[in-house]
């Protein structure tokens, strides 16, 4: 693609420390401070001004990305029976372990949180695995890429074990159909929808409860 030749390794190099950044800040705003919702308030914030910078720049460059809805309903209907087939071994598997607390706040979750998993598909992916794959600084085979993306997109998700795993193994899907030309648009919405569905059943975590302090009754 014509983008590809367009961006420098220096602009390249800036967006894959800015996504390093990001994951760090998870750490220490989320794990340390507790301050998740401004986290991720101010994480979206940056990466859709800067989406909107650089469309500005480069008219195209959201084709680049993945970010159109180009192979939407291609890709929609491939991972919809890994989507249908997670979600019930959660519910059961949660049901088994006794984690599964699924409840009304899941509601508002499934609505909100495909936009913040949208921004994590498209820093992960768009940004940190496009760039490894198509920048001169390191020459990496399709297959390393996908690897050094799914490690990083694991570790972001630490210390929660059984998330490292499940995201690392997501992520090796994902990055893969993406390279094949697949919609991050809907790796996005998939990874909102399956991984609130994975808090409730099988983290017993409610993450509407976390960043609102309150149930959703309480609040309207």
């Amino acid at each position: 693609m014509e983008e590809k030749k367009t961006i420098s390794n220096a602009r390249r190099n800036f967006e894959i420390l800015a996504v390093l950044v990001t994951g760090l800040g998870r750490f220490l705003f989320v794990e340390f401070l507790d301050l998740r919702f401004l986290y991720i308030s101010s994480a979206c914030i940056f990466w859709i001004v800067y989406i909107f910078l650089r469309k500005k720049e480069i008219p195209k460059i959201l084709s680049y990305w993945g970010l159109t809805f180009d192979n939407f309903k291609k890709t929609f209907l491939e991972l919809l029976p890994i989507a249908v087939i997670l979600s019930v071994a959660f519910y059961f598997i949660g049901n088994k372990m006794g984690t599964n607390i699924l409840n009304i706040n899941i509601l508002p979750i499934l609505l909100i949180y495909p936009i913040w998993g949208i921004i994590q598909q498209f820093i992960m992916i768009g940004i940190f695995a496009r760039n490894l794959k198509d920048g001169d600084q390191i020459n990496l085979p399709t297959a390393g890429v996908v690897l050094i993306a799914a490690t990083l997109f694991a570790i972001v998700h630490f210390p929660f074990l059984i998330l490292v795993a499940a995201t690392f193994l997501l992520a090796i899907v994902y990055v893969s159909l993406y390279f094949k030309g697949r919609n991050l648009l809907v790796m996005g919405i998939y990874h909102g929808w399956i991984g609130a569905l994975f808090f409730y059943t099988m983290m017993a975590r409610d993450p509407f409860l976390e960043v609102f302090g309150r149930n959703v009754f309480d609040i309207f």
